[in-house]
């Protein structure tokens, strides 16, 4: 990547604007190939908890971004909560177990061509030792009263699933220990409980298939990783993968009813460092060939952060899988939807949630990220620019993932609470510099998708509108149309140099662009 300061004149479409600014060359040679496109990515997806996947909206919202994003994998909290009907004891103390609601779930899931990334949570009241719960649906978070019948349950639900969907099948799915241990919020117990929690789980997991994938500790902060690899060396219990959690606030791990306030950190390397540093510890404590899944992350822990709605969200996402590589398996971002009640029924369209979309599936700057890292093809090139991807597909055809992130929160002086919920317009970046080579000669269709401030950006639109406690049905559709993702513009130029062929294109703060070439 080089920078370049002059004075310079853009022109794009019907556009052209003049001014100083600091460029940013990209320089792509088609013939230079970094190899496959790590797509970890997109592995899995977050939601809130198992019974709102029942929801038709939730569903269909579901299926929606499967089909633009193609997630694989959907990780969720509360599958054996009261309110799926798992488990309860019958007038003997016999257990009774009953699978009806995960069923639903699961069939539907899998109907979509998505799989289950399974967390064993919460407690069954009937199994539970306490009564102390998280949220506004009442997980139970205490350990079990009889961890021989926890480990029961686990090996009858992993029995019921190998006969419904087959041995083959759930080998290929992942199964992970609770819910972020660590915090008092989730476990009422210690951390050797916990252990002791995840050693009868695993075993349950093995018994029925000693090719099925268990893992933990789904850990807060990227937290009890060594403690985690030292308990199932010395205990010789079975992990197949390392799990844990990070999000870009500088301070705490829980917000259960969205009451805190968060400052987003301005370390360049919040969220991806700790992935880095945490994949270094594994290697150094040789598990090397061990898989680590993060299987929450985003820039705020708190479902009333209005940094998820804002067009600076996109970016971020952007920012942050790109420093990340081939450090993690998966990044599981925390989540699809605002259909999201941990703090129960939100009563704003616009709430700070956490969702790509909200509850009325208009969909979040931050849903585009996702979508335009799915439009690449599946050989990625050779790339110095630290804020883009480049790639082409089986068809010859290339795009141009690239984007600006910029901190631009004031340093510790104010909230995102209420930096973010306001209007913010994106200040001038210069231009970047598309330096394409070795490109096949040939007419192509250049096809420009943008986000940003007022590009794909319904939460500014809102904010415009006056913030409506509820959304008219006109308003809905405007929004919806306003963040539909269809092109900027779409123009054919001529390639008749291979040797070099240059493009520019002007770019404000927390931009990003995908370009599409495809030959004609």
């Amino acid at each position: 990547m080089r920078k370049l300061e002059f004075i310079f004149t853009i022109v794009f479409g019907c556009f052209a604007i003049t001014f100083q600014a600091q460029n940013r060359k990209i320089n792509i040679d088609y013939d230079k190939e970094l190899g496959e496109l790590n797509t970890m990515f997109k592995e899995c997806i977050g939601a809130g908890r198992a019974n709102e996947g029942l929801r038709a909206d939730w569903q269909q919202q579901l299926a929606e971004i499967k089909k633009d994003c193609d997630f694989k994998y959907i990780r969720m909290h509360g599958l054996l909560t009261d309110d799926m009907g798992v488990y309860r004891l019958d007038d003997e103390g016999n257990p009774q177990y009953n699978y009806q609601y995960i069923d639903a779930l699961y069939d539907y899931i899998l109907e979509i061509g998505m799989k289950p990334f399974v967390e064993i949570s919460f407690m069954p009241n009937y199994l539970a030792s306490g009564d102390e719960t998280i949220f506004w649906w009442k997980g139970n978070i205490t350990p079990p009263n009889d961890y021989d019948k926890w480990k029961d349950l686990v090996e009858n639900l992993l029995r019921h699933w190998t006969d419904r969907y087959g041995e083959e099948e759930l080998k290929t799915w992942y199964f992970e220990v609770w819910n972020e241990p660590n915090l008092d919020g989730f476990w009422a117990g210690t951390q050797e409980e916990y252990f002791k929690l995840y050693k009868y789980t695993a075993e349950a997991v093995k018994n029925v298939s000693k090719d099925y994938r268990i893992g933990g500790p789904a850990t807060a902060g990227n937290a009890w990783v060594d403690e985690t690899i030292e308990f199932t060396d010395k205990n010789e219990v079975p992990i197949d993968y390392i799990s844990t959690h990070s999000y870009g606030v500088k301070q705490g791990y829980l917000d259960e009813f969205g009451t805190s306030g968060t400052i987003l950190n301005e370390d360049e390397w919040s969220v991806s460092g700790d992935v880095i540093d945490v994949r270094k510890k594994m290697d150094s404590l040789s598990k090397e060939n061990l898989e680590l899944h993060y299987t929450e992350w985003s820039s705020s822990y708190t479902p009333a952060d209005p940094i998820h709605d804002s067009y600076h969200q996109a970016a971020y996402i952007l920012q942050k899988l790109k420093q990340i590589g081939d450090a993690a398996n998966s990044m599981s971002y925390w989540v699809f939807t605002d259909i999201f009640e941990e703090a129960g029924p939100r009563f704003e369209p616009f709430h700070g949630g956490f969702g790509l979309m909200n509850t009325q599936g208009i969909k979040k700057s931050a849903y585009y990220a996702y979508e335009f890292l799915n439009k690449l093809g599946e050989t990625e090139l050779i790339n110095n620019d630290q804020q883009s991807y480049v790639a082409k597909d089986e068809n010859g055809d290339f795009q141009v993932l690239f984007w600006d992130f910029t901190y631009t929160l004031p340093k510790d002086s104010e909230l995102n609470q209420t930096y973010y919920s306001q209007r913010l317009p994106a200040k001038e970046k210069g231009e970047i510099i598309l330096d394409l080579k070795h490109i096949p000669k040939g007419n192509y269709e250049v096809t420009k998708y943008q986000v940003g401030f007022q590009k794909n950006d319904p939460y500014t639109r809102y904010l415009e509108m006056g913030a409506p406690k509820q959304l008219s049905k006109d308003q809905v559709k405007q929004l919806k149309s306003l963040s539909s993702g269809e092109p900027e513009n779409t123009q054919t130029i001529l390639i008749d140099k291979t040797e070099a062929h240059s493009m520019k294109i002007s770019i404000r703060e927390n931009d990003v662009f995908l370009l599409e070439f495809k030959k004609l």
